[in-house]
């Protein structure tokens, strides 16, 4: 089972649940765990291979994951927790994972906060996978990591959100790098379906102005969901939670009290 901590609200019955992106761990939310946790029971979990959740022997050995199975992890901490239901706060890769996980057990969602959401990979972001494809097996993975972060966050007020990144991904092995970066063949059609497909889930995208490789596809999918909303955070990029922390925190409390209300 995944590495997990709940903290427990004395009155509320609502329950949060972050998932962070690839490369990182729950410490990413280090911003949000003492304001969110005043209003709100949380849980906090490790995917597959980061943080404190190592991968078993068993896992070890499987050549693969999927979306599906990571999914599913999340799944079965929230059956450990007796969590029947959550709203969850995602960032990056993690918001692909809600968003699956809504799509597969759409009761246990109340609400999906998607920050830095990447919903369509665009031409450089494709380009930069093909590259990751090539060379992710002789050149050393955090070269590939470093670059990845970069150029997704180029810019000097992103430098704090890159090296946080960087730092987290320091803990994952090449062996469990590429395991992950392997989910990049089925991401295409998956991002697609959930273009496509409107959930009927209250929705609130919290983005970034200078998140130039995932802003512009969010900016259309909101027109064509109707239970969807966007944020553009001022002098921002990818890693919202990180760059704008009291902005990222008001407005996703403001929303979730405002479905609970």
């Amino acid at each position: 089972m995944l590495h997990h901590t709940i903290y427990r609200h004395k009155s509320s019955k609502q329950w949060v649940t972050f998932v962070h992106g690839a490369g990182g761990s729950s410490s990413i939310w280090f911003k949000q765990l003492r304001i969110f946790k005043s209003h709100f029971n949380i849980l906090l979990l490790d995917l597959r291979g980061h943080g404190r959740s190592k991968p078993s022997l068993k896992d070890s050995l499987k050549t693969d994951y999927t979306f599906d199975v990571i999914t599913q992890d999340i799944v079965e901490v929230l059956n450990h927790c007796q969590i029947k239901s959550s709203h969850f706060v995602g960032i990056s890769l993690g918001t692909i994972l809600i968003r699956n996980l809504a799509e597969k057990h759409p009761k246990r969602v109340q609400s999906m906060i998607m920050g830095g959401a990447v919903m369509k990979m665009n031409v450089r972001s494709r380009f930069l996978m093909r590259m990751g494809v090539i060379f992710k097996s002789v050149v050393p993975y955090m070269m590939l990591y470093k670059l990845f972060a970069f150029v997704i966050m180029p810019r000097k007020n992103h430098k704090a959100s890159r090296n946080l990144f960087v730092r987290e991904a320091k803990k994952l092995y090449q062996k469990e790098f590429i395991k992950w970066f392997k989910l990049t063949s089925e991401i295409k059609p998956l991002l697609r379906l959930f273009r496509q497909k409107d959930i009927h889930i209250p929705s609130l995208y919290i983005m970034g102005e200078q998140d130039h490789l995932f802003l512009p596809s969010i900016e259309k999918l909101v027109q064509h969901h109707q239970m969807a909303q966007l944020i553009v955070v001022k002098k921002c990029g990818h890693v919202v939670n990180v760059e704008q922390p009291q902005e990222f925190n008001l407005k996703t409390i403001n929303f979730i009290n405002g479905l609970t209300n």
